[in-house]
């Protein structure tokens, strides 16, 4: 395993000092005052204090969203609401340094990483900027007798809640933002408690970028935050993004009224290659499509399925690229791996590990705590488990770390009934050069998104989502925009 340098991060100004949540235009105190460490996981030490929003902040953030909804933000027009994203936009990109600094300290990810998410930051916002004429009236032809107009409305939902997971909060919230200022609605954020900071940060620049006050609030806290914003009768849509347990709850949290809800969830998501395969390509889009972001992304392709004919060398060459990945500090830009968010999670990958050798997958490599990285972080070795069969349970659980599962397959048949053999339904990948299998075997996967000799890539005019339980909505293109819309229709007898 080859280590990158330590090296001791430059703390943005920000960074420092307790954080307070943002309600109504306004940086206020939690009324718990007993603030929440934010740890750096690279080094394990306390990076800054924040608020411990509960349900009476809530309660405060949505009645401000509510009364900007139905106050002069509801008179802006498209084209101010579209001025208003372009400003945002730049902005954002003009502090995006910044921003992914605080991104890398707070989660772990490398700087090289968080970095390199500016364009795609930049082409969302412009994207949702486009966006801002979803609400509109329309009329249409009916069958109705005499001489009647009908028109439909599509207008605002009214007040959005957000909660933004901990792995991605820099790129996760706009999904958020985006869709609800075009339309026109408003936002409460409940960032993760593990991952605030990014999303603060955002929410300073969105003031400084002439966001009305009460449009945006952000309230901090632990899992009962999130619960009290599902729970808010106030609130008109959620968008979650985390765990299947967690999703439950909050659809049992939602009935109180029973708010239009966007579930975006996790995955066992298959990558399969077949032996007609540019192995040059496979290989390390195969192993980035796992340990990306150390493992800690919905859309990992955890259980990688090989055709036999290429099933040792593949292996092979899948281990000897992980042993060459460079794990450390985020700041260091050598660095290819960072730390996992908490000890709790490092824990839970490494009874996984575990598991995998106890039911006699065979490792490959990895599998323990690299040397000559900080003794406080939270770091593990990219491990890859090959000898695998589909019912182990590192083939059949989400690991959510750097924890890859080499299947064998042998008919192309075989490879779909493997890839589909889950609950899950997120993200799935395809390596051939086969123009027939990639059409056949993209179309009978079991997954909203399918990617064909490439692994993770995202427009936001076409979005994607899942199946089965692994999502409930989709995320980007239009119909994402038009889900914060709220639809009438109007029969006007002209006689």
């Amino acid at each position: 395993m080859t280590l990158a340098p330590s090296m001791a991060p430059v703390l943005p100004t920000f960074v420092s000092g307790a954080k307070q949540l943002l309600i109504d235009g306004r940086w206020v105190g939690a009324q718990d005052l007993c603030p929440i460490e934010v740890i750096d996981p690279a080094t394990g030490r306390v990076l800054s204090h924040i608020a411990p929003g509960g349900a009476a902040d809530v309660d405060r953030a949505v009645t401000a969203a509510r009364r900007a909804f139905t106050g002069e933000w509801s008179r802006w027009t498209p084209h101010q609401r579209r001025t208003l994203l372009s400003r945002v936009h730049d902005v954002v990109m003009a502090n995006f340094d910044e921003l992914a600094v605080i991104e890398t300290l707070d989660v772990g990810a490398p700087l090289r990483r968080t970095r390199a998410l500016a364009d795609w930051t930049s082409q969302v916002l412009r994207f949702f900027a486009a966006q801002c004429d979803a609400a509109t009236m329309t009329t249409g032809a009916n069958s109705l007798p005499g001489t009647v107009l009908t028109l439909k409305h599509r207008s605002p939902i009214g007040v959005v809640g957000g909660v933004v997971p901990w792995n991605a909060p820099l790129i996760s919230v706009w999904w958020t933002l985006g869709p609800a200022l075009a339309t026109g609605c408003t936002v409460v954020l409940k960032p993760a408690e593990e991952a605030s900071l990014t999303v603060l940060r955002v929410a300073e620049l969105l003031i400084e970028a002439g966001v009305p006050d009460g449009v945006v609030n952000v309230v901090t806290g632990r899992g009962p935050t999130g619960r009290a914003l599902a729970e808010h009768a106030g609130v008109d849509r959620l968008t979650f993004a985390g765990s299947i347990g967690g999703a439950q709850s909050v659809v049992r949290a939602s009935i109180s009224n029973f708010k239009r809800l966007q579930l975006n969830l996790g995955g066992k998501s298959p990558d399969l290659v077949f032996a007609d395969a540019d192995l040059d390509k496979a290989v390390p889009g195969a192993a980035m499509g796992v340990f990306a972001n150390s493992g800690q992304a919905c859309v990992a392709g955890s259980r990688i399925l090989v055709q036999r004919p290429v099933y040792d060398e593949f292996v092979e060459r899948l281990g000897s690229f992980t042993r060459g990945l460079r794990v450390g500090e985020g700041m260091d830009l050598a660095t290819d791996l960072g730390p996992l968010i908490s000890r709790r999670l490092r824990d839970r990958v490494e009874q996984y590990i575990e598991i995998g050798r106890e039911e006699g997958a065979e490792l490959v490599c990895g599998g323990g705590r690299p040397t000559g990285v900080p003794e406080g972080g939270f770091f593990i070795e990219p491990t890859v488990f090959a000898g695998a069969t589909n019912e182990m349970t590192v083939a059949r659980e989400e690991i959510f770390g750097p924890v890859a599962t080499v299947i064998p397959f042998s008919t192309v048949e075989d490879g779909l009934r493997l890839a589909n053999d889950t609950r899950m339904g997120l993200v799935g990948g395809v390596w051939t050069r086969d123009l027939t299998t990639a059409h056949r075997v993209s179309r009978e996967l079991a997954a909203g998104t399918v990617w064909v000799n490439c692994y993770g890539l995202i427009d936001p005019a076409i979005g994607f989502g899942g199946h089965r339980m692994s999502d409930h909505g989709w995320k980007g293109a239009r119909e994402h925009v038009e889900s914060h819309l709220r639809q009438q229709a109007v029969y006007i007898d002209l006689e």
